[in-house]
């Protein structure tokens, strides 16, 4: 059964989220204020977040950026009732898994919770070795040789989805889909920043990349 934290200030949003989630079969709590969310995320261990972004207290971006901070890889699924793009690619790069806009269906939000949880759970070891790079995703930790790289949450969303397919071709709009979630609007050119910045991190010669392999016309394939 999974453990379920919903985070949310809205009395009766909160109470339905409870009761939808719960005939599912997972096991749920709520926390009313980012305050109590981080704490409890951190007290006790959940396999996967909803997190709404205005909360009070504490936003949900600033409460996303402490859990991975602390090393917290469980997926975090945000809920807004903005619709900016900027704020969507922002929960992102701090590390939330998905994204949805108020007002939702329960049946999406259900579908996005067993995707979310889905990919959590399949093809990605606790710790992974390519090279001279060390990958520890309990920690959220990345090293050269020993000594620890700054990868974002972004980038390591990003090496998951290549670690979990290793060997095969990703084309964009996977690692769209995957990494940053669908309905979430990103260039190419973005998509590509993203992996030429993993390449600098974790190739040994960037412009001669061993790993993460361009293949012309559709996409990337990683060959750690």
């Amino acid at each position: 059964m999974a453990r379920i934290l919903v985070v949310e200030d809205e009395p009766i949003l909160a109470r339905g989220l409870e009761d939808d989630l719960k005939l599912e079969g997972y096991e749920v709590e709520l926390a009313r204020d980012g305050e109590t969310a981080a704490r409890r995320a951190q007290e006790q261990p959940f396999d996967l977040i909803i997190l709404d972004v205005m909360l009070p207290h504490k936003d949900g971006f600033e409460v996303c950026r402490e859990l991975r901070r602390a090393g917290l890889r469980m997926p975090v699924i945000m809920l807004t009732a903005k619709t900016q793009e900027s704020d969507k690619v922002l929960g992102l790069e701090l590390g939330a898994d998905d994204y949805v806009t108020k007002p939702f269906s329960p049946r999406e939000l259900r579908a996005r919770v067993k995707a979310a949880l889905r990919r959590a759970s399949g093809g990605i070891p606790e710790a992974y070795r390519f090279g001279e790079i060390d990958v520890d995703f309990a920690r959220y930790e990345a090293r050269r040789a020993g000594k620890l790289l700054d990868l974002t949450p972004l980038e390591f969303k990003l090496l998951a989805a290549f670690i979990r397919s290793r060997g095969r071709v990703l084309q964009r709009d996977q690692l769209l889909d995957g990494v940053w979630g669908r309905g979430t609007f990103v260039t190419d050119r973005v998509i590509d920043t993203h992996i030429t910045n993993l390449r600098k991190k974790l190739e040994p010669e960037p412009a001669q990349p061993r790993y993460f392999i361009s293949v012309r016309g559709v996409g990337y394939r990683f060959d750690g």
